[in-house]
């Protein structure tokens, strides 16, 4: 059980707010307008942290030393590339014809500041998307109209109820946030 002050949440997404009240970790949020660009040449793995710590940067400047600020960001990866978030419905529909079938990975990293101290670690989670038809895809992109979503979906939603054929990981993880290692990490400090 979390008993100190709200941890600030450097993230805009609403999976990873209701992650943090699932876990009984009081927060606020606290949202920046961070670059979640990279250096050409990074290795992939490496994105998500990257990103992380850019918010974690960004938001740090309006708080004290003590305050913990948690910041995360999630990208889906399919043979070796980063997915994003899709630009529009024809992008979101294609995005998801990619992943139709395949396996495909997904990366959280995390960036926990306390008192100049950092604390960065990811989490891979990989997801098996069962074959779906083009009905399907324009189903699920019409009706829940994932562009905010790393991979044009979202796990908790109708596609990952009808769609995923299994994952090997973490589904918190896929959800935008590996919440039991935040929680026990935040224990700790």
């Amino acid at each position: 059980m979390y008993s100190r002050k709200p941890v600030i949440l450097a993230s805009q997404s609403p999976r990873r707010a209701q992650l943090l009240e699932q876990a009984g970790i009081p927060f606020e949020v606290k949202v920046s307008a961070a670059d979640e660009s990279w250096p050409d040449g990074m290795p992939v793995p490496e994105v998500p942290e990257h990103i992380a710590r850019q918010k974690a940067k960004a938001v740090q400047a309006h708080y004290a030393a003590d305050d913990i600020i948690i910041a995360a960001d999630t990208i889906v990866v399919l043979d070796g590339n980063v997915i994003g978030k899709p630009a529009d419905r024809a992008d979101a529909i294609s995005i998801l014809s990619r992943l139709s079938g395949r396996i495909h990975t997904v990366i959280t990293g995390v960036v926990i500041v306390r008192n100049g101290e950092e604390q960065a670690f990811s989490q891979t989670t990989e997801v098996h998307f069962k074959p779906l038809t083009p009905e399907q895809i324009a189903y699920y992109v019409d009706n829940y109209q994932p562009y905010d979503k790393a991979g044009a979906y979202a796990i908790q939603e109708w596609i990952g109820a009808v769609g995923i054929a299994g994952i090997n990981g973490d589904f918190y993880n896929v959800m935008g946030l590996p919440v039991s290692e935040v929680a026990e990490r935040l224990a700790v400090m």
